[in-house]
């Protein structure tokens, strides 16, 4: 991730993230307990809202990671973070109680790995919580993501407008425990059970 880019997101996203953003927030990790794992905690938008947990995060690039630490510092809880990405996990099998994704997946170069290992580092039975915007249902407007995607990806670091993530965690078995939709269904919230 370009350094550039970590710059400039938060004043990109500050908009959204002051309005509906920062209450679908709050409601999605109220449902976080025990040890959380977060998956591509950027500059540490979620870490504010955590309560009464331990949170692990991780986070692939250095210059996101800089920009987080003031957030991390200032938290209610724990929170330590590892830089390294969602593919390969360094961490042992069933270590979380809870994983917490939110508007990562669209950047994450080899979804079906990552969401494997947070399968495997997930307890059974465990809680994985996500909120990404998504490929739209009206087929119009899909159609308009997938044309915009090349170009979005060149601008925004590899993010892929039309990524189909409610898709892919049924398409893992994952059972969803609870699925907001919001924006026409450009974004949603999941609340996914990992029975293994």
């Amino acid at each position: 991730m370009s350094k550039t880019f970590s710059e400039w997101y938060d004043f990109f996203m500050r908009p959204l993230e002051k309005g509906r953003f920062k209450k679908i927030r709050k409601q999605l990790l109220e449902e976080a307990n025990g040890k959380v794992l977060e998956i591509g905690s950027g500059t540490g938008v979620n870490f504010p809202y955590y309560r009464e947990v331990e949170v692990t995060a991780i986070e692939p690039s250095e210059f996101m990671i800089r920009r987080s630490l003031k957030r991390k510092n200032q938290a209610n809880v724990p929170i330590k973070v590892v830089q390294t990405g969602a593919e390969k996990l360094p961490f042992a099998d069933n270590s979380f109680d809870t994983v917490v994704a939110t508007l990562v997946y669209c950047t994450i170069p080899n979804v079906d790995q990552a969401l494997l290992e947070m399968r495997r580092v997930c307890k059974q039975n465990g809680k994985i919580l996500m909120f990404e915007h998504v490929k739209m249902e009206q087929p119009l407007l899909a159609k308009l993501q997938k044309a915009l995607t090349p170009f979005w990806k060149k601008v925004c670091d590899g993010c892929c407008l039309d990524r189909d993530t409610y898709q892919l965690v049924k398409s893992y078995g994952l059972t969803v425990v609870d699925l907001k939709k919001y924006y026409r269904s450009l974004f949603i919230s999941m609340t996914l059970k990992n029975e293994k």
